[in-house]
């Protein structure tokens, strides 16, 4: 299979042609975590809610504070305690979303990438009630 191909090695100028060989599949991960990561959607709107709207992003220290958090959860659902106590929310649910924001601080901090031009620039989902571009 060539790079003009995908692999329904259907020709680049033909009718139907995807060059999408060797890129990432999030359809993957849509597709087998959608319960998972609607309950992670959940946490995300239980802080939007009770804090701002993307503001776990200034948070002082942050990557430290969501490492320590996640922490908390892991343990808490060790010991038998399924749901948070504040939230009503799953630990497991809780601890995904503290991952996923250590992850997102580590990746903006290792490409570089200011927060508040970031979020200027690339957020990809207007506030509720925000104009439409």
């Amino acid at each position: 299979m060539t790079d003009r191909q995908h692999h329904h090695d259907i020709p680049q100028h033909e009718p139907g042609a995807k060059l999408d060989s060797g890129k990432v599949r999030m359809d993957l991960v849509l597709s087998g975590f959608p319960r998972a990561l609607y309950e992670v959607g959940e946490i995300a709107t239980y802080g939007a809610e009770k804090y701002t709207r993307d503001g776990w992003r200034s948070v002082p220290d942050g990557f430290n504070r969501y490492t320590g958090a996640l922490m908390r959860h892991l343990i808490l659902e060790a010991a038998g305690e399924m749901h948070d106590n504040e939230s009503g929310l799953t630990h497991a649910a809780h601890t995904c979303w503290n991952a996923l924001a250590r992850l997102e601080l580590l990746i903006l901090e290792r490409d570089s990438v200011n927060v508040s031009v970031y979020l200027t620039n690339h957020n990809p989902i207007p506030a509720p009630g925000a104009p439409n571009e």
